[in-house]
C-alpha cells in the first residue's frame, strides 16, 4: 500500500541514509555485535553527513529543519538493515527534544553544535535499579548547596548509550517531600567528579547497544546545567514521552517489515519436498497474515507521523503505537523464526538477530501494560 506520509524532499533523504547505513553500518554492525558497542567515530560521520539533530536550529549546528519525519527516516533505515546497536534515535529523537524545548540560549551553545556533529553523545538517565515504568519512585536526588549547586545521588540502570554518552540528562528529585512537584532535569557531563560507569550490561539482544549502570556520589552539578525549572521535571518527561513511544513504534514496524521481506525471500529459495516452502498453503496462509497485520500497522504509524508533525498526536494514540506496533513485531519474529527452521535459530541469520532484539520493545518506553493503562483511561475507564 502506498505511503504518503514523506515528501520528495524526505525520500531524497533517505536516499542519503540508506547509502550511509549500507555503506558504514551494514557492513560492520555483526562485528560491533561481538564487541558490545558502537566505534565513536561512526558518529562523527553521521554528524558530518547531517544525519543527526536535523531539527535543531541551524545557529546551533543542526539541520534547521523542525520536522520529524526526518527523524523517523533515520529510524526506519537502520530498522531496515537490523542496525539495533546504533543510538541515533534516542539521541535525535529522546534527549535533543528536551534540549530544544527547555535549555536556555547559553546551554543549546554549549551543548547542541557538538551533539549535531556527532563529537558529544547522548544518553537519558530515569530508570533506577528499584524504579522502572513509576518514575514517582525515582530515588536519586540533587540537593541545593549554599553556592547554588546540586549534591546529586543516586544510581541509574539499563542506560542507552551508557558507555559512550558524553552528556547525561538525568531525572532526580530536587525536593523529596513534593512528589511529583519536587522532580527535577539535571544535566551532567562527562569528566564531573562522582559520576561513574559501572558494567556494561549482558543483554539477550542489542549486543552492539552500549546499555550500562551509572552512579553518581556526591556529584556536585552547576545551577547552570539545571535543565529549564527545578520541580518541572515530571511534567517535562509527560510532554516528551508521546515522541519517544512514537520513535519506538516506528522502529518496531520498520523491522517487523524487514523480517517479513527477508522471511519471503527464504520462503521463495528455501526447498522442502522437492519444491519452495513458500509454494505450500501453510506457508502462505502465514506470510499473508503478516503482511497484512504489517501493512495496516504501518498505515496507523505513518497517520500517527502526520499527527503529530502537526502537533496533534495525543498521549493515548501514541500508546496504541507503541502497544500494537511492539506486539506485532513479536508475533511476526516469532512466526519468522518458525518459517526458517532450524536456520532460524542460528545468529548467522538475521532473522534470529531480530527475534532477540524485540522482545525488549514491549518494555522499554514504558511497558505495554503501562500502555493500555493509558489507553484503558482515555476511554474514562
Amino acid at each position: 500500500m502506498e505511503r504518503r506520509v514523506f515528501t520528495d524532499e524526505h525520500e531524497a533523504f533517505r536516499a542519503t541514509v540508506a547509502r550511509f547505513v549500507d555503506q558504514e553500518v551494514a557492513p560492520h554492525h555483526a562485528e560491533w555485535e561481538r564487541d558490545g558497542l558502537v566505534p565513536r567515530e561512526l558518529w562523527k560521520r553521521a554528524g558530518a553527513l547531517g544525519l543527526l539533530c536535523t531539527d535543531v536550529p541551524e545557529a546551533y549546528g543542526g539541520g534547521g529543519v523542525a520536522d520529524f519525519r526526518y527523524n523517523a527516516v533515520v529510524t526506519e533505515e537502520l530498522s531496515r538493515v537490523g542496525a539495533s546497536g546504533v543510538g541515533f534515535p534516542l539521541h535525535n529523537d529522546v534527549v535533543v527534544p528536551y534540549l530544544l524545548a527547555h535549555a536556555s540560549d547559553e546551554q543549546r551553545q554549549r551543548w547542541l553544535p557538538a551533539m549535531a556533529a556527532g563529537e558529544t553523545i547522548s544518553a537519558i538517565a530515569m530508570t533506577e535499579p528499584g524504579t522502572g515504568s513509576d518514575l514517582a519512585g525515582v530515588a536519586t536526588t540533587a540537593m541545593r548547596q549554599p553556592d547554588g549547586s546540586y549534591r546529586l545521588d543516586g544510581a541509574k540502570t539499563f542506560i542507552t548509550n551508557g558507555i559512550l554518552a558524553d552528556l547525561v540528562l538525568v531525572v532526580a528529585k530536587t525536593d523529596p517531600a513534593a512528589g511529583h512537584g519536587g522532580m527535577s532535569l539535571l544535566v551532567v557531563e562527562e569528566g564531573m567528579p562522582g559520576f561513574t560507569r559501572g558494567r556494561k550490561l549482558e543483554k539477550i539482544g542489542l549486543h552492539a547497544q552500549d546499555t550500562a549502570e551509572l552512579f553518581f556520589d556526591d556529584v556536585r552539578v552547576p545551577a547552570d546545567n539545571l535543565l529549564g525549572e527545578e520541580g518541572h521535571g515530571f511534567a517535562y518527561l509527560m510532554q516528551a514521552l508521546p515522541q519517544e513511544r512514537l520513535s519506538i513504534a516506528i522502529g518496531a514496524i520498520a523491522s517487523a517489515a524487514a523480517t517479513l521481506a527477508q522471511t519471503v525471500e527464504y520462503c521463495r529459495q528455501r526447498e522442502a519436498f522437492g519444491r519452495p516452502i513458500g509454494s505450500f498453503q501453510h506457508s502462505r496462509f502465514v506470510l499473508a497474515e503478516l503482511h497484512t497485520e504489517v501493512t495496516v500497522g504501518q498505515q496507523f504509524v505513518d497517520r500517527c507521523l502526520e499527527l503529530h508533525t502537526e502537533g496533534r498526536l495525543t498521549v493515548d494514540e501514541a500508546a496504541m503505537a507503541k502497544f500494537w506496533t511492539t506486539e506485532l513485531l513479536g508475533r511476526v519474529v516469532d512466526r519468522c523464526v518458525q518459517l526458517h527452521g532450524g536456520y532460524g535459530y542460528m545468529r548467522e541469520y538475521p532473522v534470529a538477530r531480530a527475534y532477540v532484539d524485540a522482545r525488549v520493545q514491549r518494555i522499554y518506553g514504558g511497558t505495554n501494560e503501562i500502555m493500555q493503562e493509558i489507553i484503558g483511561r482515555s476511554m474514562g475507564l
